[in-house]
């Protein structure tokens, strides 16, 4: 049975175990790259993913962009939002539909 975790820093993923989704704390980058790759491993169908630790882990999240599993979505973490998930969602919207339906 495939699983679902969201990953980040404690204050950004500790409000999703109310929901019943794991979460892993991590502090810092190299944590964050181990975790993503075990739980790719692991069966995870979906990783939720602050976006503070997807502007580090780029080349990472490349490996698993065109694969199935797991679904690596991001989510803003605690202070500001980087932008980067909402303009990942626009490239897929883009790449599928075939234009830019979302606009500015």
């Amino acid at each position: 049975m495939y699983k679902i975790a969201v990953m980040g820093d404690r204050e950004s993923v500790l409000s999703f175990k109310a929901l019943g989704i794991e979460t892993v704390s991590v502090e810092n980058v190299a944590e964050a790259k181990n975790q993503l790759h075990r739980m790719a491993e692991e069966d995870y169908a979906v990783i939720y993913l602050t976006e503070q630790f997807a502007s580090e882990l780029k080349s990472e999240l490349a490996v698993y962009a065109e694969r199935v599993t797991p679904a690596i979505i991001l989510i803003p973490g605690k202070g500001t939002t980087l932008g980067i998930g909402l303009a990942a969602v626009k490239e897929a919207v883009e790449r599928a539909v075939g234009a830019d339906i979302l606009g500015e």
